[in-house]
């Protein structure tokens, strides 16, 4: 089976620093929904693992956050795309939970639920929690430069510190769309 992970905000639609608190805010980028609905159509799973700490800071709740993932869902089957699994952590940093990105406890839950080895995963984010997630249970990080793309490829550039630095051999794509046509010429 061919598995991509993607993360949400700023890879799929655009990211907010106030939330993205309901689904009249989930506005898609231009031309994600049509990459996903290529990656479908070009026989991959894809899985979205996503950061949802408003829920513990109580600026939406379950209900809400799985409206926002329903139209997510409808958007990409009304063009032949599909999501299989949408895997989130609800909790704040400061709770330090296993789950929330950098850490890999929702990269690794993934792996496990579609019974795939993640060091043949693609994996798309657009900040360097997401491409450390992805580099540290070994699947292919990808950088992509919307969201906060642009700021996390350049802070990576302007660094002598190797935590704040992109992992090894993180591909860096100017979008998704992008970065799902190099996705599928390596991975097909």
């Amino acid at each position: 089976m061919k598995l991509v992970i993607l993360d949400r905000d700023g890879v799929i639609n655009q990211d907010s620093v106030n939330y993205i608190k309901n689904p009249n805010e989930w506005i898609p980028i231009s031309g994600s929904l049509e990459a996903i609905a290529l990656l479908s159509q070009s026989g991959f799973r894809v899985a979205v693992a996503t950061n949802q700490s408003g829920v513990s800071r109580g600026l939406f709740d379950m209900v809400t956050l799985n409206s926002i993932h329903d139209k997510m869902h409808r958007e990409v089957a009304q063009i032949s795309g599909r999501i299989d699994a949408i895997f989130y952590c609800p909790h704040s940093a400061e709770e330090h939970c296993d789950c929330r990105k950098p850490n890999t406890g929702m990269i690794e839950e993934i792996g496990k639920r579609f019974s795939v080895d993640l060091s043949l995963v693609p994996a798309v984010g657009d900040a360097l929690r997401d491409l450390q997630a992805f580099a540290k249970v070994g699947c292919q990080p990808i950088l992509v430069l919307t969201g906060k793309g642009k700021a996390t490829l350049s802070a990576a550039e302007n660094t002598n510190d190797v935590e704040k630095a992109l992992p090894a051999n993180t591909w860096v794509c100017a979008d998704l769309g992008e970065a799902v046509q190099r996705i599928i010429a390596e991975y097909a």
